[in-house]
């Protein structure tokens, strides 16, 4: 039996909230955040995890960051007015659907749109795994605040190579030799 503080492959879901190129001039370390979850996304492909994205108005903050486009396609990208996505009843009807019950977030910005999706997960019977290195905001003040009422509420703050490591689960096989590369 593996600790509960363990993302697991099968039971993990990887959720993207609003790294939206519109927010890119304002958000410190919004670059960060975008590598880190790229690296996350080709981890989850390569080893079969579902993932999600979410744009917040995307009429007037655009689609999400060009590096993250080709990752995104019809059936993984949800449009959301309200800030958290758990408030929106078809988001909460696709995520139900992968019957995960880890998800696994990054995104923007951590105070807003991350702090309130993650609660209203957490109120909702998941297990969060906040990947802190790939999340961000405005102002660092703002996202430390968020990171402690996160841990407050019960999420799990991490990085994304202790996840990385975590789906992968052992060194030695063409999985670990393959996603080795993400993280040199």
């Amino acid at each position: 039996m593996r600790h509960s503080f363990i993302s697991q492959k099968n039971h993990a879901l990887l959720l993207i909230i609003d790294l939206q190129a519109g927010l890119e001039p304002v958000i410190n370390d919004f670059n960060q955040a975008v590598n880190y979850t790229e690296k996350l996304i080709k981890a989850a492909k390569a080893l079969d995890i579902p993932y999600l994205f979410t744009e917040q108005n995307p009429t007037k903050l655009g689609k999400s960051s060009e590096q993250l486009l080709p990752f995104i396609n019809d059936n993984n990208c949800y449009h959301k007015i309200h800030f958290s996505a758990c408030q929106e009843a078809q988001f909460n009807n696709q995520l139900a659907g992968f019957d995960r019950k880890q998800v696994v977030v990054t995104g923007t910005e951590s105070h807003v749109c991350v702090l309130q999706t993650c609660l209203d997960l957490i109120a909702n019977g998941y297990q969060v795994f906040v990947v802190e290195d790939a999340i961000a905001s405005r102002n660092e003040k703002h996202k430390e605040l968020a990171i402690k009422q996160l841990l407050a509420a019960g999420a799990i703050i991490t990085c994304t190579e202790s996840v990385i490591f975590q789906w992968l689960e052992k060194a030695g096989t063409d999985q670990f030799r393959a996603l080795l590369q993400l993280i040199k």
